[in-house]
Protein backbone atom coordinates (compact mmCIF):
# COMPACT_ATOMS: atom_id res chain seq x y z
CA UNK A 1 0.00 0.00 0.00
CA UNK A 2 3.13 2.31 -0.19
CA UNK A 3 4.97 4.29 -2.67
CA UNK A 4 6.12 1.31 -4.27
CA UNK A 5 2.16 -0.01 -5.41
CA UNK A 6 0.65 3.30 -7.08
CA UNK A 7 1.67 4.35 -10.43
CA UNK A 8 2.43 8.36 -9.19
CA UNK A 9 3.06 9.50 -5.74
CA UNK A 10 4.35 12.87 -4.46
CA UNK A 11 6.07 14.29 -1.48
CA UNK A 12 5.21 17.08 0.47
CA UNK A 13 6.90 18.30 3.95
CA UNK A 14 5.58 20.05 6.69
CA UNK A 15 6.00 21.55 10.10
CA UNK A 16 3.08 22.43 12.22
CA UNK A 17 4.10 21.86 15.81
CA UNK A 18 4.80 18.23 17.64
CA UNK A 19 4.95 15.92 14.73
CA UNK A 20 2.89 13.12 17.18
CA UNK A 21 -0.26 15.87 16.65
CA UNK A 22 0.30 16.24 12.92
CA UNK A 23 1.27 13.01 11.67
CA UNK A 24 -1.90 12.19 13.51
CA UNK A 25 -4.07 14.10 11.65
CA UNK A 26 -2.52 13.72 7.72
CA UNK A 27 -2.89 9.79 8.39
CA UNK A 28 -6.68 10.00 8.20
CA UNK A 29 -6.83 12.02 4.77
CA UNK A 30 -7.53 9.61 2.11
CA UNK A 31 -5.25 9.46 -0.64
CA UNK A 32 -1.97 10.12 2.42
CA UNK A 33 -0.34 6.38 2.05
CA UNK A 34 2.21 6.89 4.12
CA UNK A 35 3.65 9.50 6.83
CA UNK A 36 6.93 9.59 8.93
CA UNK A 37 7.79 11.68 11.36
CA UNK A 38 11.34 13.23 11.53
CA UNK A 39 13.13 16.65 10.77
CA UNK A 40 14.12 18.91 8.43
CA UNK A 41 15.63 22.45 8.08
CA UNK A 42 18.90 22.45 10.69
CA UNK A 43 22.48 21.97 9.62
CA UNK A 44 23.04 18.91 11.95
CA UNK A 45 23.19 15.59 9.83
CA UNK A 46 21.18 12.77 11.64
CA UNK A 47 19.75 14.74 14.66
CA UNK A 48 18.56 13.15 17.67
CA UNK A 49 15.38 14.22 19.34
CA UNK A 50 17.20 15.36 21.84
CA UNK A 51 19.55 17.35 20.40
CA UNK A 52 16.51 19.09 18.46
CA UNK A 53 15.11 19.45 21.35
CA UNK A 54 18.11 21.60 22.88
CA UNK A 55 17.05 24.18 20.12
CA UNK A 56 20.51 24.54 18.55
CA UNK A 57 20.67 21.93 15.39
CA UNK A 58 18.56 24.38 13.40
CA UNK A 59 15.36 21.52 12.73
CA UNK A 60 11.88 21.91 12.98
CA UNK A 61 9.52 19.06 13.89
CA UNK A 62 8.01 17.49 10.57
CA UNK A 63 5.99 14.99 8.95
CA UNK A 64 7.00 13.58 5.28
CA UNK A 65 3.69 12.57 3.30
CA UNK A 66 4.05 10.60 0.69
CA UNK A 67 0.43 10.91 -1.30
CA UNK A 68 -1.47 9.70 -4.45
CA UNK A 69 -1.96 13.18 -6.22
CA UNK A 70 -4.93 11.68 -8.11
CA UNK A 71 -7.04 11.13 -4.49
CA UNK A 72 -5.72 14.41 -2.74
CA UNK A 73 -3.77 17.30 -4.10
CA UNK A 74 -1.46 19.42 -2.90
CA UNK A 75 -3.65 22.35 -2.56
CA UNK A 76 -5.67 20.05 -0.68
CA UNK A 77 -2.84 18.79 2.18
CA UNK A 78 -2.11 22.78 2.61
CA UNK A 79 -5.38 23.55 2.68
CA UNK A 80 -5.78 20.98 6.12
CA UNK A 81 -2.15 22.15 6.68
CA UNK A 82 -3.29 26.02 7.37
CA UNK A 83 -6.14 25.06 9.36
CA UNK A 84 -4.97 22.02 11.96
CA UNK A 85 -2.56 24.41 13.21
CA UNK A 86 -1.99 28.48 14.08
CA UNK A 87 0.77 29.48 11.47
CA UNK A 88 1.29 33.12 13.26
CA UNK A 89 2.97 32.05 16.27
CA UNK A 90 6.41 31.90 15.76
CA UNK A 91 8.10 29.11 17.32
CA UNK A 92 5.24 27.86 19.21
CA UNK A 93 2.12 25.41 19.07
CA UNK A 94 0.16 25.82 22.23
CA UNK A 95 2.43 24.55 25.36
CA UNK A 96 4.53 23.26 23.13
CA UNK A 97 7.95 26.12 22.61
CA UNK A 98 10.60 26.37 20.59
CA UNK A 99 12.18 26.74 17.20
CA UNK A 100 11.78 23.05 16.78
CA UNK A 101 8.06 23.24 16.34
CA UNK A 102 7.39 26.44 13.43
CA UNK A 103 5.39 26.46 10.92
CA UNK A 104 7.19 25.54 7.98
CA UNK A 105 6.83 23.99 4.45
CA UNK A 106 9.88 22.58 3.07
CA UNK A 107 8.76 22.43 -0.57
CA UNK A 108 10.54 19.73 -3.32
CA UNK A 109 9.77 21.49 -6.27
CA UNK A 110 8.57 24.99 -7.89
CA UNK A 111 4.98 24.58 -8.26
CA UNK A 112 4.83 23.47 -4.38
CA UNK A 113 6.51 26.66 -3.42
CA UNK A 114 4.71 28.87 -5.98
CA UNK A 115 1.96 27.14 -4.15
CA UNK A 116 2.40 27.09 -0.50
CA UNK A 117 3.43 31.11 -0.89
CA UNK A 118 -0.21 32.15 -3.07
CA UNK A 119 -1.86 30.67 -0.62
CA UNK A 120 0.15 32.01 2.33
CA UNK A 121 -0.41 35.76 1.07
CA UNK A 122 -3.90 34.93 0.49
CA UNK A 123 -4.56 33.70 4.41
CA UNK A 124 -2.85 37.37 5.30
CA UNK A 125 -5.00 39.11 2.90
CA UNK A 126 -8.17 37.80 3.87
CA UNK A 127 -7.73 38.37 7.28
CA UNK A 128 -8.18 35.24 8.50
CA UNK A 129 -5.55 35.40 11.08
CA UNK A 130 -6.02 38.03 13.64
CA UNK A 131 -1.78 38.12 13.20
CA UNK A 132 0.14 37.43 9.68
CA UNK A 133 1.07 33.87 9.26
CA UNK A 134 4.60 33.78 9.14
CA UNK A 135 4.58 29.86 8.13
CA UNK A 136 8.36 29.49 6.95
CA UNK A 137 8.66 28.58 2.92
CA UNK A 138 12.02 26.84 2.16
CA UNK A 139 13.54 24.57 -0.29
CA UNK A 140 12.90 20.53 1.15
CA UNK A 141 16.91 20.02 1.77
CA UNK A 142 16.62 16.86 3.87
CA UNK A 143 14.62 14.91 5.97
CA UNK A 144 15.83 12.61 8.82
CA UNK A 145 13.27 10.39 9.98
CA UNK A 146 12.88 10.39 13.94
CA UNK A 147 13.41 7.35 16.48
CA UNK A 148 11.07 4.47 15.34
CA UNK A 149 9.53 5.52 19.50
CA UNK A 150 7.96 8.35 17.42
CA UNK A 151 6.06 6.99 14.34
CA UNK A 152 2.79 6.56 14.68
CA UNK A 153 2.52 7.60 18.22
CA UNK A 154 -1.03 8.64 18.46
CA UNK A 155 -2.08 5.36 16.97
CA UNK A 156 0.17 3.49 19.63
CA UNK A 157 -0.44 5.63 22.65
CA UNK A 158 -3.80 6.97 22.26
CA UNK A 159 -4.54 6.70 26.01
CA UNK A 160 -1.45 8.71 27.42
CA UNK A 161 -2.28 11.79 28.95
CA UNK A 162 -0.50 14.29 25.80
CA UNK A 163 -2.61 12.11 23.51
CA UNK A 164 -5.35 11.91 25.42
CA UNK A 165 -5.31 15.83 26.76
CA UNK A 166 -3.66 17.23 23.44
CA UNK A 167 -3.49 15.53 20.13
CA UNK A 168 -7.84 13.58 20.85
CA UNK A 169 -9.46 17.47 20.50
CA UNK A 170 -7.79 18.46 17.92
CA UNK A 171 -8.29 15.48 15.76
CA UNK A 172 -12.16 15.41 16.70
CA UNK A 173 -12.35 19.00 15.54
CA UNK A 174 -9.72 17.92 12.60
CA UNK A 175 -12.40 15.07 11.82
CA UNK A 176 -15.85 17.13 11.89
CA UNK A 177 -13.90 19.94 9.33
CA UNK A 178 -12.52 17.64 7.35
CA UNK A 179 -15.02 14.93 7.29
CA UNK A 180 -15.48 14.29 3.17
CA UNK A 181 -11.57 14.01 3.06
CA UNK A 182 -10.83 11.21 5.43
CA UNK A 183 -10.46 7.33 4.49
CA UNK A 184 -13.77 5.54 4.33
CA UNK A 185 -12.25 3.45 7.68
CA UNK A 186 -11.82 6.49 9.97
CA UNK A 187 -15.41 7.43 8.64
CA UNK A 188 -16.60 4.24 10.62
CA UNK A 189 -14.59 4.66 13.14
CA UNK A 190 -15.75 8.13 14.16
CA UNK A 191 -19.27 6.95 14.01
CA UNK A 192 -19.28 4.57 15.86
CA UNK A 193 -17.56 6.14 18.83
Amino acid sequence: MYAGAYAQTDTATLGAGCFWCVEAVFQQLNGVLKVSSGYSGGSVANPTYEQVSEKNTGHAEVIQVVYDPSIITFDELLEVFWQTHDPTTPNRQGNDVGPQYRSAIFYHNQEQKEKAEYYKEQLNRSGSWNSPVITEIAPYKNFYIAEDYHQNYYLNNGTQPYCYFVIRPKMEKFEKAFKDKLKRTNQVQTRNK
